[in-house]
């Protein structure tokens, strides 16, 4: 672990809130010339906008920033229309499409909303077969067979064909799920509320071992963080709980000392003006102060 080398990215958490102006924050992203929107996808909770529905919408009003789910309810979204819905949208976007996946948490709300209840092994095993079945059908071939424990192919014809080379990034943290980003995904797409960075260079660990025995370079898996705190005007309060320079202080440590490269705002207080100073005051800080860190 430490730095992989990856060029920077940074992006807007957009909680998908329906009392807020979801479109209009997006718009401000966009035009705040971040890279990525991501949405967190609880179809159960009834205050939220469907997270599929909201990425279509804000495709449609952006211009240049990258959307995707952060991550997408396999429990509640069948993989194969989850590939094809995610195909649909980089087509209809000019390739501005990627796909976060994780294997569900709250097993009690994914029940009540007619999911299945998985046991963790279960959980591990879906994901695994749906990152199969996911890749299978983005390939755009016809007479796909997949036969698993949790989802199957059978003769199915795949379509659209993505405009670009969709990533896949998993929101793994157990064991299993982080062997599989490893050795089978593009990226690792943790939140920085349970995987504190004490917590990384263990994570890194398992991700790498299990790249390097399927023939990867670590390096080729993006490492995405949902960074979740408020920039402030006063002193620090604690691990991204602070001032712009503290901001940038630590996005910088996280970038050249615990292995991250693109950075996911999930903004507590006032998201308009949260978001304006993550763009204006952190991220070219960060940037700048990555570069000369690589440079020395």
């Amino acid at each position: 672990m430490g730095d992989y080398g990856r060029p920077l990215e940074f992006g807007y958490f957009l909680v998908p809130d329906a009392d807020d102006p979801l479109l209009d924050l997006a718009r401000a992203a966009d035009r705040a010339g971040l890279d990525l929107i991501g949405v967190q996808d609880h179809p159960y909770q009834r205050r939220y906008v469907d997270t599929w529905t909201l990425l279509s919408m804000i495709a449609a009003v952006t211009d240049r920033v990258r959307v995707f789910p952060d991550v997408a309810n396999l429990p509640l979204r069948p993989p194969a229309v989850l590939a094809k819905a995610a195909a649909s949208l980089d087509a209809l976007s000019g390739g501005r499409a990627e796909l976060g996946l994780g294997g569900g948490g709250f097993p009690e709300a994914v029940e009540a909303f007619g999911g299945p209840r998985r046991t963790p092994k279960e959980t591990a095993d879906a994901l695994a077969e749906a990152v199969t079945v996911i890749r299978e059908v983005w390939s755009g071939g016809r007479n796909l067979r997949f036969e698993g424990d949790h989802y199957r192919l059978k003769g199915a014809k795949a379509g659209p064909v993505p405009a670009h080379r969709i990533e896949l990034w998993l929101g793994t943290g157990g064991p299993r799920g982080l062997a599989l980003t490893g050795r089978a995904a593009d990226g690792w797409l943790p939140s920085s509320s349970w995987a504190t960075p004490d917590k990384l260079p263990a994570l890194h660990a398992r991700i790498d071992e299990a790249a390097v025995a399927a023939g990867r370079d670590p390096a080729d898996v993006r490492r995405l963080y949902n960074v979740n705190g408020t920039i402030t005007d006063g002193a620090s309060d604690g691990f991204l709980r602070g001032p712009a320079s503290q901001w940038a202080d630590e996005l910088t440590d996280l970038a050249v000392g615990s292995g991250m490269d693109s950075f996911i705002l999930w903004a507590e207080g006032d998201q308009e003006t949260q978001l304006k100073r993550f763009a204006e005051e952190v991220v070219p800080t960060v940037r700048a102060q990555v570069a000369q860190e690589r440079a020395t």
